[in-house]
């Protein structure tokens, strides 16, 4: 990895944050700044592998692929981020994993974007499936880490001005 001249972008990271990169034994390298700098630029916004990949080099980030990817999948794997599908583009996407309690809510995805929406303030029996389906796991010697629910459409932002949903959804 290469770093070309270029100011560098001042990148706070959380508590929380911090606790899992070093329960996980992941260092804050230049290369683990710069992408949770993405992440936490945008706290809904969703990147693919390319997109990340893209977004650093312009910063000025010349960081080999492979890397990206390894950092990306590490960071996942210790809670950081949240690895999803993208089954129109055939790819993963990542997200910033939620930090406060409203982690186990469920979420609103749009589908041009691909920006999240924590549904906090969904109702008990809602919340209730989530323990249950935790609980079905759990009676066939499975542990459960987490349940992601979400409702895909389409965003106010991506929709048409004048209130409608969009029939083809701005990208």
């Amino acid at each position: 990895m290469a770093i070309r001249p270029s100011p560098k972008e001042p990148v706070t990271v959380p508590a929380e944050i911090q606790t899992r990169l070093e329960a996980a034994g992941l260092r804050r390298t230049l290369a683990t700044r710069a992408v949770l700098g993405l992440f936490l630029a945008n706290p809904q916004g969703t990147l693919s592998h390319a997109q990340a990949l893209a977004s650093l080099q312009t910063r000025g980030l010349d960081i080999n692929r492979v890397t990206l990817y390894r950092l990306l999948e590490r960071l996942a794997a210790c809670g950081v981020l949240q690895r999803q599908t993208d089954d129109d583009a055939r790819t993963w996407r990542f997200r910033l994993s939620d930090l406060g309690d409203d982690g186990a809510a469920p979420r609103f995805e749009c589908d041009a974007c691909h920006r999240q929406f924590r549904l906090a303030g969904a109702s008990e029996p809602t919340r209730a499936v989530a323990d249950e389906l935790m609980r079905t796991l759990a009676g066939m010697g499975h542990r459960g880490l987490r349940l992601d629910m979400a409702v895909h459409g389409t965003c106010a932002d991506c929709a048409d001005p004048s209130g409608n949903p969009a029939t083809e959804p701005h990208r």
